[in-house]
């Protein structure tokens, strides 16, 4: 079905990270709003927590395509990395795990339905302009290279006592904060310092480097997505998103180098949180390490995608089997309704659904920092609406009611009814159950027809007994799982 998005008339408020308070979003260019994403280092695969992130910002960048209609969207891939070199094998090299995990990435945000980034840039396709980037923080007096003739030889080092606003992404002072283990500590000047480029080691695969002014090495972690977003972006851009667990060190890098090399940067910060696992922090060590593949394996993806909406995505999401199930529960309430509906009002005029635009609470809701818990309220409440609508043969509520539904579920990705969830939200399981039910929904109805009523009841209350239910209708019989 197709669908007017049409823009809501208040302001959007997002919540800035960076001044730590709700900011009216105003974007550098209507016509095109700029996001940049810090996407996954890709040395394993993709846990629960990966999905709630990509997930959190699939939904900001649906809600800016609602409101201004482009957007243009960057979500980088780290694929070199301490990380990556560290989980590769003689028997499978570190650019090939890095492909193969990224490839598993994809498929996991395919599943729960994340739409795919304009871009997707590998850091290691911009080696080049990550060196241009560290030459102007050394000719500006921001970074130093190591000494020639020490252990630390071939890095180079940003300077963070030579910018005095290096902290204020998070409110710390240079004095308080932990000293950085990313690089040689011997090669810094101080050990607050981070690695901008890191001189190739002995231990560390040969092709694992590239040539550069300060010998061969590869890029440190965090110049890759200033140099990646001042590439795609410009050097000032909409808003920078990423995980909570991002802002420091990682964003706090980023800010400092990026403005230091005389880039506005971005404008709006946004960090979405963390996940719980049953109450606790997810950790390999306590065992509740949730892998995507996993979930997706045991739980229908649209399932999971309402279920890691639920939350507000700046606070902590708790993942947990009752979780998933009232997710279900919903989803199914959800679709009983449509399908509902699609049957009574299959000769309805369709202008009201193609014309549709979503309820002003529901906007509201959305404007005020992404509210999908609120929305998801809002949707809920116009399913039990145009249920009641249709109870009352009221055609023009339940098809008013349905518009306003399939036009919330489009723009938060969760239609259940969607071909991208596999025909109607099941799989080759639901469409073989629909073959049977149907087969002995049309064996009741020649047992009816002869007046056989005793096999009619009886094939009902196996039905039933099944946990399906039978709707008699005008336009026939229906079923739906109870």
């Amino acid at each position: 079905m197709t669908i007017d998005q049409t823009a809501g008339t208040g302001s959007l408020q997002l919540h800035d990270s960076r001044a730590q308070m709700l900011r009216e979003f105003v974007p550098l260019d209507p016509a095109n709003v700029t996001v940049y994403v810090c996407g996954p280092t890709v040395q394993s695969g993709p846990h629960i927590g990966h999905l709630r992130a990509a997930l959190a910002f699939d939904i900001l960048r649906r809600w800016l395509a609602h409101r201004y209609g482009r957007v243009t969207f960057v979500r980088n891939v780290t694929d070199i990395d301490d990380k990556v070199l560290a989980n590769a094998t003689d028997a499978e090299p570190w650019w090939a795990l890095a492909y193969r995990m990224e490839r598993e990435f994809t498929a996991a945000y395919e599943g729960i339905g994340i739409l795919a980034p304009t871009y997707e840039p590998r850091a290691t396709a911009s080696i080049p302009q990550m060196i241009a980037l560290i030459e102007e923080l050394i000719a500006e007096g921001h970074a130093y290279a190591a000494p020639a003739d020490s252990v630390a030889a071939g890095d180079v080092y940003f300077d963070v006592r030579s910018w005095a606003a290096y902290g204020e992404l998070t409110r710390q002072s240079i004095d308080d904060m932990e000293p950085a283990a990313d690089a040689e500590p011997r090669g810094k000047r101080d050990p607050r310092d981070f690695a901008l480029w890191k001189g190739t080691k002995s231990d560390e695969p040969a092709d694992a480097a590239w040539d550069s002014p300060w010998g061969r090495g590869r890029p440190g972690w965090h110049i890759e997505c200033s140099a990646m977003s001042r590439r795609y972006l410009g050097p000032e851009f909409d808003i920078h998103g990423g995980g909570l667990d991002l802002r420091f060190p990682h964003h706090e890098n980023e800010l400092a180098q990026s403005s230091a090399a005389g880039d506005a940067f971005a404008r709006y910060w946004v960090h979405n949180g963390l996940v719980t696992v049953d109450g606790q922090k997810m950790s390999k060590s306590l065992g509740n390490f949730v892998l995507a593949s996993d979930v997706l394996a045991e739980r229908a993806p649209v399932v999971v995608r309402y279920a890691l909406l639920a939350a507000h995505y700046r606070s902590s999401l708790d993942v947990s089997n009752k979780a998933f199930d009232e997710a279900e529960a919903a989803i199914e309430r959800i679709r009983a309704f449509l399908e509902r509906a699609l049957r009574t009002l299959r000769d309805a005029d369709r202008d009201t659904i193609i014309h549709a635009a979503p309820p002003a609470r529901f906007v509201a809701a959305m404007d005020d920092d992404l509210g999908v818990p609120q929305a998801l309220g809002v949707v809920h409440e116009r399913v039990r609406e145009g249920n009641s609508a249709l109870d009352a043969e009221n055609a023009s509520a339940a098809l008013t009611a349905f518009a306003d539904v399939a036009v919330m579920l489009g723009i938060l990705g969760v239609d259940p009814l969607d071909p991208q969830w596999g025909g109607g939200g099941g799989g080759p399981e639901i469409g073989a159950l629909d073959t049977l039910v149907r087969t002995m929904i049309e064996q009741r109805a020649r047992a009816r027809e002869t007046k056989d009523w005793a096999t009619a009841d009886r094939i009902r209350d196996a039905v039933a007994a099944a946990g399906i239910t039978l709707e008699d209708t005008p336009h026939g019989t229906h079923w739906s799982l109870s």
